[in-house]
């Protein structure tokens, strides 16, 4: 009832349920009115749009009512961490248009203070250290509906576990042998209070600390405390946080006077059709070379969405459309697709390309004669303003706008038929010159001087309209046509097989001598949104360079996906 009267409320002051949470305490007085927030990702791998939704929450808040949100990088595992991930991480926060401003912490700040924690609670009985295997320790634990049992390990004296925990982190003992356990309940029906591991030995170098520490503590003891120590007021995660919950105020209560703590909240997560958001499958994807990189724009990675073609406007309006709430969900990428596209249609510079080229001859066009005619760069935005593209006797038009022996209601060209080249003039086909095998290698026009665009003879009704480019003029480029990753609409239901094998085999096709009008050579940019006029939303990719030019393709302008679906 609870959750549907957060709902309730939300559709009310336009808050989600988050924000009335601050918006109510603020009212209250609780912290002195102070909100402050903080985004602790884990710096093993890139981020996903799932973070993403995280980080306009934590960022979102902090700017919403005035208050701060603090990046902390959640650094105490050392086996999985690299600077790597640090930077990427960064770059990817700043792209979504938000910063921490002077406010970037490390868990490892604050590895001494926990240290005298931990060591605190072993003088005060609360902690111990156990001799123990992870798989008898798990199996102590019991189920849920059965008590677990203690370890032998767990009336150790204080002085023995000080003794030993220093020892731990002196290097003395290998991997594995040791634990440091709080002593809370092993009967207690919320597994996580079953006395938890705080600390366990390794012995990598730490990325920020090197060889300092060879003790490390786990997540639910690190991360109250570290939010505790940096005045974080809203720790807001994910759902799987609740039953955690109990244990993060339990460690908090052994710091806090009262006069301030830090609360925990939870929202869903983003759960998004036809890919996968678990880190460990999207680093085995990147290890056996599925995907090239963590950035392959297949991946639901943000800079894999950046290299795409993705906006930080598109992703933030895709999850402004989901909102926050207390229920799980499976989002369809449908959805993430339209955010994209509509946002594109908006931003996105209109040119010319042609992707599977045929020469047009327009016999009755001078020679040498070159023209340029206007192009609008977006008629969305009245301040994009246009460009200038050559016209010549010579065109390349998409070979699929040609067909010899049409349809009905195939209102592109045809022998005896007419269409608009866009931005220029009618075009009436009257001959087709074929290769030895017959198949065409050149269409014959005749244009309609009169009708060039802006003239009166432009209004004569044709029904078809064809991109194009200038033969002579025209730069050749590659393209990456991109689809979704996965063939399955929900990879993680299907457990009888290797989610590697349900790999959309047509996520990625490469199309080579594609012909871009010289607009697109001189002003593409890494990032800049293109639209190839009738065929979809490009960019630029990184790979390429001076001599070589490489599109991805974003998105199709239409949803076709779900037509073959339907089908």
């Amino acid at each position: 009832m609870s959750d549907i009267k957060d709902e309730l409320a939300e559709e009310k002051t336009g808050l989600n349920f988050v924000e009335q949470i601050v918006a109510d305490d603020i009212k209250e007085g609780k912290n002195g009115g102070r909100v402050q927030t903080r985004f602790p990702p884990e710096p093993n791998g890139y981020l996903h749009i799932g973070h993403a939704k995280a980080i306009c929450m934590d960022f979102g808040i902090a700017e919403k009512f005035g208050g701060k949100c603090f990046l902390r990088f959640d650094d105490t595992n050392p086996i999985k961490e690299d600077t790597e991930y640090v930077d990427a991480i960064m770059e990817d926060i700043h792209w979504l248009g938000f910063d921490w401003g002077d406010n970037l912490r490390y868990a490892s700040d604050y590895f001494q203070k926990l240290y005298d924690l931990a060591e605190r609670l072993i003088k005060e009985g609360k902690a111990y250290v156990d001799h123990q295997t992870s798989e008898e320790i798990a199996r102590q634990k019991g189920t849920p509906t059965q008590a677990g049992v203690a370890s032998p390990y767990r009336d150790r004296p204080v002085e023995e576990n000080l003794d030993l925990f220093r020892r731990m982190n002196a290097g003395e003992f290998d991997e594995g042998t040791y634990v440091l356990r709080a002593k809370i309940d092993m009967a207690s029906p919320n597994m996580h209070f079953r006395d938890p591991i705080m600390y366990r030995i390794i012995k990598t170098p730490h990325h920020r600390t090197g060889t300092k520490w060879n003790v490390y503590p786990m997540y639910d003891f690190a991360h109250g405390q570290s939010d505790f120590f940096e005045g974080v007021t809203h720790s807001i995660c994910t759902l799987e946080f609740v039953p955690h919950r109990p244990l993060y105020d339990y460690f908090v209560d052994e710091l806090t006077d009262g006069t301030y703590r830090p609360r925990q909240y939870e929202f869903n997560r983003l759960n998004l059709t036809y890919t996968v958001m678990s880190k460990r499958k999207l680093l085995q994807l990147v290890k056996e070379g599925l995907v090239a990189g963590w950035d392959d724009p297949r991946m639901p990675t943000i800079s894999g969405m950046r290299r795409r073609g993705f906006t930080p406007e598109s992703v933030k309006n895709f999850i402004n459309m989901i909102g926050y709430t207390k229920f799980e969900a499976l989002n369809s990428i449908s959805l993430l697709e339209h955010a994209v596209r509509d946002n594109l249609n908006q931003v996105a510079t209109r040119v010319m390309a042609v992707m599977n080229p045929v020469k047009v001859v327009i016999t009755n066009y001078p020679e040498d004669k070159v023209e340029m005619v206007e192009m609008e760069n977006n008629p969305e935005d009245s301040a994009a303003g246009s460009h200038q593209m050559p016209f010549s006797r010579e065109i390349y038009i998409e070979r699929d706008d040609f067909m010899e022996n049409p349809p009905k209601k195939f209102f592109r060209l045809a022998p005896g038929g007419e269409v608009r080249l866009k931005g220029a003039y009618i075009v009436m086909c009257t001959d087709v010159v074929k290769d030895a095998d017959g198949n065409i290698t050149e269409i014959h026009c005749t244009y309609d001087p009169e009708t060039r665009s802006g003239m009166l003879g432009s209004m004569r009704k044709v029904k078809g309209t064809l991109h194009w480019v200038s033969a002579k003029h025209a730069v050749d480029a590659s393209a990456r046509l991109y689809d979704r990753l996965f063939a399955v609409e929900n990879p993680a239901e299907e457990k009888d097989r290797d989610f590697r094998e349900l790999l959309n085999p047509d996520s990625l096709k490469v199309v080579d001598g594609i012909k871009v009008e010289p607009f697109v050579a001189e002003s593409a940019k890494v990032g800049m949104p293109l639209q190839f006029q009738r065929i979809g939303y490009f960019t630029l990719d990184p790979d390429s360079d001076s001599s070589h030019m490489i599109f991805n393709r974003t998105m199709q302008l239409k949803d076709t996906w779900e037509k073959i679906q339907k089908k």
